[in-house]
Order: structure tokens, then sequence, then C-alpha cells
């Protein structure tokens, strides 16, 4: 492997211009000098206000995983780290990794003349990271920008881009989907499932020829409602797995704002056509509601967007998210399985490897009321008898949980009830 220098060099630094060595200028005079030398023209300076990280994003990627695409020209400081030592977690084994790191290095794409800096100067006492981007002119920073778009798009069919309201404002990560839920495994009443699927087949279909077509606008929402466990989530992963497209989660939070919901919509207005999931959409704050309905409520805000919220308690949600065209055009009940559905489930779990035919049967009268989330419980309780005692006390472990089921319809929602109330156009 070459060596790879350092720009500038502690040892080199003359002791008495030695706070030069930390100045903003010093260092991108510095930067652009290497840059001068390597490839014999004057490179622009770009700000960047406006991509919300995707460039670096996009970096990070390719030094894994398209690494003919990116060069290493060079280090910052040579009294600064050059490498990252992470860990990859999976169901086998934890394994540490050496990572290129992005601080303190020097990338260049040869294929658009860009150079990509990310290094810290020191002022004031104190360290702070700058972003530099550079480019030969503008047509190799557009011709860039739009490899950025297609690289994401393409990074992202295999991730889920997961948003999260923080105190410091809106934090976005990238998280492999690892475990792949087909529609074959999602246990919906027939009509309902088809309905949810063929809406999205269509919104994502030939770019939406189907709106085009016939003249709708192309945007859709739609609201799953209903008790916890029944499979909300279990939905969403399937819609993810079974299109070609981003999907992204953002997770409301104590912290959400009129700011992180224009930054969470104007990044994923990048990303369109996508699926933008909001969970526990019911635990958006009070004081930012508003916001959120006119961000909806803009022309070209949900642009391609399949919108999916979730929440369990669809009482809490206000009306005006409902009750007005373009926000959510549909609300479907996420119910309790039926005992069609339990028998199904159950048998895809392979239960019949522990009990017989006739004690399935017994366990899926005995279960009413159970949601799938409590079925899954019940199976692995039946797994585990049956491992260590290769015999399964099927009445006992359906009264326990059936306990529980009690329990805990004092203290959660029953949709059955409350329904009447909610007042959704379904």
């Amino acid at each position: 492997m070459e060596k790879v220098s350092h720009i500038i060099k502690f040892h080199e630094i003359d002791p008495n211009t030695l706070p030069n060595y930390y100045e903003y200028g010093f260092v991108i005079n510095s930067i652009k000098k290497k840059l001068f030398q390597e490839f014999g023209f004057e490179f622009k300076m770009y700000a960047d206000e406006e991509t919300t990280n995707e460039i670096w994003e996009i970096l990070e990627e390719d030094l894994q995983s398209n690494k003919n695409e990116v060069n290493l020209i060079s280090y910052i400081f040579d009294g600064i780290e050059t490498s990252t030592i992470s860990s990859n977690h999976t169901q086998e084994k934890l394994e540490l990794l050496i990572k290129p790191r992005i601080t303190n290095s020097l990338y260049y794409y040869p294929n658009y003349n860009v150079a990509l800096v990310r290094t810290p100067i020191f002022q004031s006492h104190s360290e702070m990271n700058h972003d530099f981007i550079l480019a030969k002119d503008n047509n190799c920073m557009v011709e860039f920008l739009d490899y950025i778009l297609v690289r994401k798009r393409e990074y992202i069919r295999n991730h889920v881009t997961v948003f999260t309201d923080t105190e410091d404002g809106v934090d976005s990560k990238k998280e492999k989907i690892t475990t792949m839920v087909t529609r074959d495994e999602v246990f919906l009443e027939e009509n309902l499932k088809k309905e949810i699927y063929r809406s999205i087949d269509e919104f994502f279909s030939k770019s939406g020829s189907f709106f085009k077509t016939y003249n709708i606008p192309y945007k859709r929402g739609i609201l799953l409602y209903g008790k916890p466990g029944n499979g909300k989530t279990t939905l969403v992963k399937s819609i993810a797995n079974s299109i070609m497209d981003p999907v992204a989660y953002w997770q409301i939070t104590e912290f959400t704002s009129s700011y992180s919901i224009h930054e969470v919509f104007s990044t994923v207005a990048k990303m369109a056509p996508m699926v933008l999931v909001i969970e526990d959409i019911d635990s958006m704050p009070e004081d930012v509601r508003s916001v959120f309905l006119n961000t909806l409520d803009g022309a070209t805000s949900k642009e391609g967007i399949f919108l999916i919220g979730t929440t369990n308690y669809p009482e809490k949600i206000d009306p005006a998210l409902i009750n007005r065209a373009g926000r959510f055009d549909r609300a479907y009940e996420i119910k309790l399985p039926t005992e069609d559905l339990r028998y199904r489930y159950l048998l895809k779990k392979e239960i019949d490897q522990f009990i017989s035919s006739e004690n399935i049967e017994k366990v899926v009268r005995e279960t009413k009321g159970f949601s799938f989330a409590q079925l899954n419980e019940l199976y692995t309780s039946i797994a585990l008898q049956w491992h260590y005692d290769r015999k399964v006390n099927i009445d006992l472990l359906c009264s326990e949980l059936q306990s529980d089921n009690k329990n805990n319809k004092k203290r959660i929602w029953d949709s059955e009830q409350e329904s009447n109330n909610v007042g959704f156009r379904v």
C-alpha cells in the first residue's frame, strides 16, 4: 500500500508562527496548495447549506463499498488520528473493524474533479470540525451532486433512514435491514391486505404512472391504528422489503419542533419517490401540530411521498389530521387476529412440531383476544417447555397469558370500545 503523506506537519512549523498552524486560512490554503500540486488546476470552494449531510454519508459509504470511485490524497494534520475503530454487530458475532477516517483526510473523486475535506480547526482554545467542498468548476460540481443523489437511492435500498428529533436537532442514521419480512408473513384480513398493497404497488409502479394517467396528485397518506402487537410494524417492514425505493422512519419525540419538521420533509423530498413512516404520530407535541398540518398541506411537500402514520391511540389524534383531503387519505384499523388468523399464524410458526393438531385447535380457541405479539410469546413459551421437559402444559401456559392479557386491558386502550369516538373517514 502506498504511504499517504500529511499536508501540515507539526515539526516543520516555525515556533514563531505557531498560531498560524491552527488558523482557518492557513489550513485551507495548505489544502488548496496540495490540490494544485496534485492536479495542476485551481479548485473552487462551495458552501453546503442544503444537502443535510448527504455528501458525507455517500463518501462514507463509498469508502466501504465503492472504493474505486474515491481516492485518499493526503491526511491533513500529522498529529491527529487517521483511522477509526468500529464494530459490526450481527446475530452470529461481534466484529471489530478498522475503517478509513473521514475527519482529517483529503478525498478526491477523479471522475468529477471534486475534493472533500473534513478537518479540525483549532480556534479560541477549542476544536471544531469544518467541511470543505472543492471542485474544478460548477459543471463538475453539478455532475457530482447528480451522482450523490443516484448513489443515495442505491445505498438506501438496503437500509432504512431513521430520523430522531433530539434536543440538538434531527439525528439521522442509516440502519441496515437485517430481517426481511415478506408479504406472506403479514397476517391481515384478506381484503384489507389487498387494498393496502395495491395502493403501495400503484404508487411505486413505473414512477407513479397510474397517478399521472388519471390526473391524481402523486402523493398518498394512510394511517394504521390499533392495539400494540397486531402487526403494524410488520406490515411496514414488508412494504420496505417489497419496493425498490427508499424508506425512512421518523421518530416523534418531545423535542420535535417546527425546525425538525421542515428538516425531515426537506430531506425526504430529495429521496422521492419514497415511503416516510411516522411512528406513534399521536405523540406529536401540541405546540407544533399546526406547523405539521401546514407542511402536509404544502403544494410540493408530499410530492412523491407515500406517508404512513402509525398509532396505538387514535383517540389522541387531532381530527384535522384525517378530516381534510391531502393529509391522510385513509385510516385502517389493524384489529386483533381472528380465530382463522391465529390458526394460520401458529402454523406458520411451525407450532405443530411441539403439540398435536388437537392441542393446536385448543390453543386457537383459548387465545381469543390475543395479539400477534402475545401469540409469539405463547409459541416461545411452548418451545422452551418442550425443549427442557419434552412435554407442554397447554392449559397452564394459556391461563398465564390470559391473566396477563386481562391485566393489559385495564391499562391499554380497547379499539372496539373507543373506535366510534375517533371520527375517522374509512
